[in-house]
């Protein structure tokens, strides 16, 4: 039994997710600009589309859609992502899916730590996509030891952080005040740091490895990398961005435009070149630069099954064999052209993609369907009798080609190199402490239960 002295883990994650904003306005402002114009362009976009806001308010929190939905960061030993799932159990965020970015040419795999339940969705959505960084696939050996030891001499987390995540794993949960204090703590972790922990002499080499490299085993912290809003239209997004002062990457990732959205697109402005300072051997700081930090906005659509996502793969392995988006735009057109030409082979009817099995739906009973027996029907005759009614289930999590897609954009056109595909689910389930979350058995769980609600158990959706 939960007590009740205790803060929620959906409010600590609030309250974290609040503080990162904040803290991330101020050390980027540009990332404010992109907040203001996120809430103009959905606020445009409920006026103009009464049946979105219908859904969104049946299904989401509306006055919470230009709110932040995740965050990245960038770890670097395997007892920094121990103890970072740690952190995040505290704030009701667990590790959903694995990520292979090698196949993209970024030396990283990753989770999602995430909100799993839907009241705490509904209450804070908010997600870090958390990589770690794979030393392994870096060829030169000298190098890889000496960023190993680099990274095995700094402790990321406080000493207060260290002491109130124990205190949450030994008595279940957090006090008003420890809560502020864990919030607050847990913040340094994310901080940007502006002086290297690397003479400038290694800097240049890590960088040379990789610039993702470079980042992770430079500096005293994982600096949050980018916080992400969510918006309604993307498009108007990336076509206003420039009238703000703010340059986007030449392309969105993720599936075309449509009229029922899919999984996950995504957009960012350039990331920041920052000034840093350098120690050299004789002690003294040098001036320098780093470029990681930008902004990133997302437009989440329905969550698609196994079914639906092997079609999405295909069609976008398909747009890539016949144009591979340029790192500096200089092909978007063409590319956009391409994709929105393929993936018409993709539904784009909400009842064609959930009668095909292409997506994940939650389904309830309707005004007539609770003065009804529906629970005597089946699924299809009670929607066909207007008792039932379904709605795309939303996307929570990632993609691997869009993320790596953002992150060379970001690190620079130089950065996509070439490793080979090395996967290692295990080795990271080792690393994190705990094995991740399947989303596609969580996904068709959620409709289950919503069918179950409505029907009974006696029956099942295509989309599983």
């Amino acid at each position: 039994m939960t007590n009740p002295e205790f803060v929620s883990a959906d409010t600590i994650r609030s309250d974290f997710s609040a503080a990162m904003s904040a803290m991330y306005r101020d050390e980027v402002p540009a990332y404010g600009t992109l907040m203001s114009l996120v809430k103009r362009v959905n606020e445009e976009t409920l006026d103009a589309n009464p049946e979105l806001l219908r859904r969104l308010a049946v299904t989401d929190s509306l006055d919470r859609i230009s709110e932040e939905r995740h965050g990245a960061i960038r770890l670097g030993t395997a007892a920094e992502l121990s103890m970072m799932r740690r952190v995040f159990a505290v704030m009701g965020m667990f590790p959903v899916g694995y990520y292979d970015l090698s196949t993209a040419g970024v030396p990283v795999h990753a989770t999602a730590f995430r909100p799993v339940q839907e009241a705490s969705l509904k209450v804070n959505p908010f997600r870090v996509f958390t990589s770690l960084l794979r030393l392994d696939l870096i060829k030169d050996e000298d190098l890889r030891r000496e960023a190993e030891k680099l990274l095995a001499e700094r402790d990321i987390f406080t000493a207060g952080a260290v002491a109130l995540v124990e205190k949450a794993e030994r008595q279940g949960g957090l006090g008003q005040d420890d809560a502020k204090r864990f919030v607050d703590d847990v913040l340094q972790t994310f901080r940007w740091h502006d002086k290297a922990i690397v003479s400038p002499e290694m800097y240049a080499r890590l960088h040379d490895a990789h610039r993702l490299v470079a980042d992770v085993v430079s500096f005293k912290g994982p600096h949050i990398n980018h916080l992400t809003p969510r918006t309604l239209d993307i498009d108007v997004v990336q076509e206003r961005m420039p009238a703000e002062g703010i340059t986007p990457k030449a392309i969105v990732e993720g599936p075309p435009q449509r009229k029922c959205p899919i999984l996950l697109r995504q957009t960012s402005f350039k990331a920041l070149e920052e000034d840093v300072s350098f120690q050299g051997e004789d002690g003294t700081w040098h001036s320098g630069s780093h470029t990681a930090r930008f902004g990133e906005i997302e437009q989440r659509g329905v969550a698609l099954t196994p079914k639906g996502r092997a079609l999405y793969d295909r069609l976008l392995n398909e747009t890539r064999d016949r144009c591979r988006p340029a790192a500096d735009g200089s092909n978007a057109a063409e590319y956009l052209a391409v994709l929105s030409e393929v993936f018409k082979a993709f539904p784009d009817d909400w009842n064609e993609i959930r009668k095909q099995g292409l997506g994940y739906f939650v389904y309830a009973l309707t005004d007539k369907g609770f003065s009804s027996a529906s629970q005597r029907l089946d699924l299809e005759a009670a929607i066909d009798a207007g008792h039932v009614r379904f709605d795309p289930l939303v996307y929570e999590d990632f993609l691997p080609v869009s993320a790596a897609g953002i992150f060379q954009s970001n690190l620079g056109d130089d950065a996509a190199q070439e490793f080979v595909a090395s996967p290692n689910q295990r080795m990271f389930e080792r690393d994190l402490g705990t094995t991740v979350l399947d989303e596609f058995a969580h996904y068709a769980g959620m409709m289950r239960a919503s069918i179950e609600r409505c029907v009974g158990t006696g029956t099942t959706a295509a989309a599983e």
